[in-house]
């Protein structure tokens, strides 16, 4: 049989999203060839691979092209119907203006409460629930990081085995703590988000803080609560030589590892898990499959009672005016429009825009601009109120949904949002992405059948079927949140997890570097 024979048997798969869209994303594998005529009655005039846009009408020059309901470009020329859309092809729209977003003007109702679900967590003393029972050491200067690796082995290897219920430890390295300008404005933020990563629930409240002693943020000002108890300075003159400054950091690691093996797993409501939404190596399938997935889900866990985070500021900027309707009030949704002109003061600063945001990857997977990324980004945080904002590296305050102001980048935004509290992140992907933190599970959703099967034992959930029609978005919906019970319980493991596929932590820094 020919390849053209072949080809001419290929049910045409697309998806529009909105009835007022004037393009579809093609879900084939391997794209479709020109000729190919489409449900509608659209010819297609060229070769559209899988998950790039097709024209369904004539678009002339400067005309719109209509996705998700909303203007993504403005066609540079004449387009005609059938033509493959890519990135070449269209104008980046004006974003919209800050001081004309509408406020709480459409806040959702609460959705009906959904009880009964638990989960085996670790309860702490203040109350916090963790979904881990991890050792943390915390270096206040990122001098220490190679004796932090260092402890951390030998931590693995003496003491974890007389401690079976403590899952592990973990170095929480960053790239901070000297030659800083630490009064800065904005060194509030990298200073705030690695206070606050000590006090994530899944460290139990146990961190050790390690110090050269020289550098300007002080380790008192990262210890929890300021304990110097907590604390071991390299640079103290009590020690001769490297192995007796890791005798005193073993001895300290052992007396924690005693009070962690204490805790066990007990069965705790839903409403105890702090959950991250994150979205990155996204393809146009991200906003059709996955993000409407974990939107569900999102919206499943809000109703539980537990806490639900969406972030990525240039993912949601161009979204924005869908999002501040659904502020729970007037001050949150200032707060929103705060984050939002920050950012893009920050981008000014540097000289650049909301357009350098996406990847060659993001548009080898028919992302044609940010536009078009940010309206399928926005998709993981559901249809709930949005019930507060947070700065970079602020603390969770409340239950229910929140927006948690971080950069997009995958890791940084992944860092940012456990210093903000999360116990457990879902993460979707179009193209793929080995991306794990030690600190927290992460679990991987594909937003297509054909990275989910290339990638079988990195993928968790496969989102790929909505495309095609074998399930719907709340059936993985409700996939996700059973598997995010399961994880948190320690029933069932991700694929990063179960590989040791931990990225660095990346605490976002806009402050001088002197």
């Amino acid at each position: 049989m020919s390849d053209t024979q072949t080809q001419e048997k290929v049910v045409p798969l697309t998806v529009m999203v909105h009835p007022s869209d004037n393009v579809a994303i093609v879900a084939n594998s391997g794209g479709l060839p020109e000729g190919t005529e489409l449900e509608d009655g659209t010819t297609l005039v060229e070769f559209v691979p899988q998950s790039h846009k097709v024209a369904l009408e004539d678009i002339p020059a400067g005309g719109i092209i209509r996705r998700y309901g909303e203007v993504i470009g403005y066609a540079i020329d004449d387009i005609a119907r059938g033509a493959w859309i890519n990135e070449n092809k269209l104008d980046l729209p004006v974003p919209p203006a800050l001081d004309e977003l509408p406020i709480a003007t459409r806040v959702p109702e609460d959705l009906p409460p959904l009880e009964g679900y638990t989960f085996e967590g670790y309860r702490n003393a203040d109350g916090s629930v963790g979904t881990r029972n991890l050792l943390g050491i915390l270096p206040s200067v990122q001098c220490v990081a190679g004796t932090l690796e260092y402890l951390v082995r030998q931590v693995r290897e003496k003491l974890l085995p007389k401690y079976p219920n403590v899952d592990g430890v973990v170095a929480l390295n960053h790239v901070y703590g000297c030659g800083v300008a630490i009064n800065a404005p904005a060194a509030v933020i990298p200073i705030r988000a690695i206070q606050n990563l000590a006090l994530n629930p899944n460290l139990g409240g146990e961190v050790l803080v390690v110090s050269l002693g020289c550098e300007k943020l002080r380790p008192e000002l990262i210890a929890p609560g300021g304990d110097e108890d907590t604390i071991i300075a390299m640079q103290d003159e009590q020690f001769n030589g490297f192995q007796e400054m890791i005798d005193a950091m073993m001895e300290a690691a052992e007396q924690r590892l005693q009070v962690l093996n204490g805790r066990t797993r007990e069965t705790v409501p839903a409403s105890e898990l702090i959950v991250g939404m994150q979205c990155g190596g996204s393809d146009a399938f991200s906003g059709v499959t996955a993000n409407p997935a974990i939107g569900y889900c999102s919206d499943l866990l809000v109703r539980a009672g537990a806490s639900v985070m969406f972030s990525e500021v240039t993912e949601v900027r161009d979204g924005v005016h869908l999002l501040t309707p659904r502020c729970v009030d007037e001050e949150v949704g200032k707060a929103m429009i705060r984050e939002m002109a920050w950012y893009d003061n920050y981008l000014a600063n540097g000289q650049t825009d909301r357009s350098a945001n996406p990847t060659p990857g993001n548009k080898k997977g028919g992302l044609a601009n940010i536009v078009e990324k940010a309206l399928g980004s926005i998709a993981k945080s559901g249809s709930s109120a949005i019930v507060d904002v947070l700065g970079p590296g602020e603390f969770v305050r409340k239950k229910g949904l929140t927006f948690a102001a971080t950069p997009a980048s995958d890791f940084v935004c992944g860092t940012m949002q456990a210093t903000s509290g999360i116990t457990l992140q879902v993460f979707s992907t179009g193209r793929g992405t080995p991306y794990g933190l030690a600190l927290l599970p992460v679990i991987k959703m594909a937003t297509r059948h054909d990275l989910a099967r290339r990638w079988g034992d990195l993928i968790d959930i496969d989102a790929g079927g909505i495309a095609t029609g074998e399930k719907t978005i709340e059936d993985v919906g409700w996939e996700l949140f059973r598997f995010i019970l399961d994880v948190a319980s320690g029933i069932k493991e991700p694929w990063s997890d179960k590989l040791g596929l931990h990225n660095d932590l990346a605490i976002f820094n806009p402050a001088p570097i002197t």
